[in-house]
C-alpha cells in the first residue's frame, strides 16, 4: 500500500479517535501519530469539523481577547530567529521604566483590554523578579487591567513562587523546539542555550503555585509533526504527575524578524499545516485554551475560530512602548494589523462572541478544577454568561457606533433567552458598577 492511499480500517481508526474527542478525553500519544499522518483531504475536513464542534462543546462560541505588553527587548540570550536577540547589532533598545508600563497598561485598559499578556525577553540583571513584581504590582494599583499573565524566562521555584504572589494569572514559556539538535543550533549562547532548565520550567512553575501554565512550540523550527507530538507528550506528563496540563497551547509560526539569522523556509509550516495543528491541538487536550498570535493574517485567524482556537490577541504591538510610538525593534513582523474594534466586529459576524472576561483566575478556577469543570461541560456555562456580561461592559464603556449596534442586538438576544439573574447583573453595569461576573 503506498503511504498516502487511506484504506476504510484506517478511516475507522481516524473516526474512533474523533469520537473519543468528542467525549472530551484526552487523547494517547497513539491516536496522535494516527491524526498526524492523515493525508486524505476529505478525512480532514472531517477532522476539522469535529475540532469545531469538540471547541463548541467546551467553551461554547464564546472568545476570549487580550493584548500583549512587550516590556523590554534587552537579552542575554543569542536565539537565531528572534528580533531581539544579542546579535542583532540594528537593535533599537528599550525597556520600560513602571511608569511608562502603568501609562501603556491604562491605555490599553481604557480601549477595553481586562486582560494582558506581559512579555519581557531574558535579563536577569534587568528584567529578573524583583522587576516583573514592581511591573505587575503597579498595573493591578494604577489602572484598570485585572489579571496579568506573564511570558518570560524559566526561573527557579523560589522566584515563581514570588510571581504568583503577585497575582499573576498563568505564567507562559514556550519550548521553542523539542528537537535537541536543532535547539542547540538555535540557541547557542545565554541562558536559554541550556535545553533542560527550559524544558523543566513548567514543573518549577507548577511546585511554585502556578496551576495555570501556558505552553507552546515556535513552529517552523523544526519538523511541525515532532514539535507537536512532543508538545502533546509534554502536556501529557504533566496531567499524569499534577492532574492538570497547560491552560494554554499557543500556536506561533516562525516569521521574519529583524536581524534574524534563521531560515525561516527550512521547516516551512503552511496556511493548511496550521489549520491542522489547531485542530489537533483541539482534539488531542479538549480542555485547553487553544491561543493564535497576531503574527497571522487576519483571514487566517477567522478561518481558525471556526477550527478549535479559542483566544486570541487584538491589536497586538511586539516591541517595547510599541502602543505608545512606532519604530523600536519588534520581536517578529505582525501579520494582523486590525484593532481591537474591528477584531471583536468580525468576531461577532462570523455568529461568534467576543469575551474580555477575567473570572476564572480570579474564582479559582483554574488547574485540575478547570479541567473538570471543561472536560463536564460545565466551564462553558460559567464562560457564556461571563463573556455576556464583559460584553456589556465594553457597550456602556467604549463601543460606539457600527460596532455598539451590532454588540447591543446581540446582547439583546442573548437577554432574550437568559434568566433573569442575568437582567439584575445588565442593571448593575448600566448603573455603573464594573467588573460583575460569576
Amino acid at each position: 500500500m503506498k503511504r498516502k492511499e487511506i484504506t476504510k480500517p484506517d478511516i475507522s481508526r481516524i473516526r474512533d479517535v474523533l469520537s473519543k474527542s468528542l467525549d472530551l478525553q484526552t487523547l494517547n500519544l497513539t491516536e496522535v501519530s494516527a491524526l498526524l499522518d492523515v493525508s486524505d483531504k476529505e478525512l480532514w475536513l472531517e477532522i476539522f469539523d469535529t475540532a469545531r464542534l469538540v471547541k463548541e462543546k467546551v467553551y461554547g462560541r464564546r472568545i476570549v481577547l487580550f493584548a500583549p505588553l512587550y516590556l523590554s527587548n534587552e537579552c542575554v540570550n543569542d536565539c537565531l530567529y528572534c528580533g531581539f536577540r544579542k546579535g542583532n547589532k540594528d537593535a533599537v533598545r528599550k525597556t520600560l521604566t513602571v511608569n511608562e508600563a502603568v501609562e501603556e497598561a491604562a491605555m490599553l485598559a481604557n480601549r477595553g483590554y481586562k486582560r494582558l499578556l506581559l512579555v519581557a525577553s531574558e535579563h536577569a540583571k534587568i528584567t529578573g523578579i524583583d522587576y516583573l513584581e514592581r511591573i505587575v504590582n503597579a498595573i493591578y494599583d494604577n489602572t484598570g487591567v485585572r489579571i496579568l499573565h506573564v511570558n518570560s524566562a524559566p526561573m527557579s521555584v523560589e522566584d515563581f513562587r514570588r510571581l504568583k504572589a503577585s497575582g499573576v494569572g498563568v505564567y507562559q514559556c514556550f519550548q521553542e523546539t523539542y528537537h535537541m539538535p536543532s535547539y542547540r543550533h538555535l540557541h547557542r549562547t545565554g541562558m536559554k542555550a541550556d535545553y533542560a532548565w527550559r524544558l523543566g520550567v513548567m514543573d518549577r512553575a507548577v511546585e511554585a503555585g502556578f496551576e495555570d501554565v501556558g505552553m507552546g512550540v515556535l513552529l517552523g523550527l523544526y519538523d511541525w509533526r515532532w514539535d507537536v507530538a512532543a508538545l502533546i507528550a509534554h502536556s501529557r506528563r504533566l496531567i499524569n504527575k499534577y492532574g492538570f496540563g497547560p491552560h494554554t497551547l499557543s500556536v506561533p509560526r516562525l516569521q521574519p524578524a529583524q536581524g534574524s539569522a534563521a531560515d525561516h523556509l527550512k521547516y516551512r509550516v503552511t496556511d493548511e499545516d496550521l489549520r491542522k495543528i489547531v485542530a489537533i491541538y483541539r482534539l488531542a487536550l479538549p480542555y485547553v485554551g487553544v491561543v493564535v498570535s497576531t503574527r497571522e493574517p487576519a483571514g487566517l485567524r477567522d478561518e481558525l475560530l471556526s477550527l478549535g482556537a479559542s483566544q486570541i490577541s487584538a491589536g497586538s504591538k511586539t516591541s517595547p512602548w510599541g502602543y505608545m510610538k512606532e519604530g523600536d525593534t519588534e520581536q517578529f513582523e505582525i501579520g494582523d494589523t486590525r484593532s481591537l474594534e474591528e477584531v471583536m466586529e468580525k468576531i461577532a459576524s462570523l455568529g461568534l462572541m467576543p469575551s474580555l472576561c477575567t473570572a476564572c483566575y480570579r474564582e479559582g478556577r483554574s488547574g485540575e478544577r478547570f479541567k473538570h469543570l471543561a472536560e463536564e461541560t460545565a466551564i462553558k456555562n460559567f464562560c457564556h454568561e461571563n463573556a455576556i456580561l464583559s460584553l456589556k461592559e465594553y457597550v456602556e464603556d467604549c463601543a460606539t457606533g457600527e460596532l455598539k449596534e451590532r454588540l447591543m442586538k446581540m446582547l439583546n438576544e442573548e437577554i432574550a433567552k437568559c434568566s433573569n439573574g442575568l437582567i439584575d447583573k445588565f442593571k448593575l453595569i448600566e448603573d455603573g458598577k464594573r467588573d460583575v461576573h460569576i
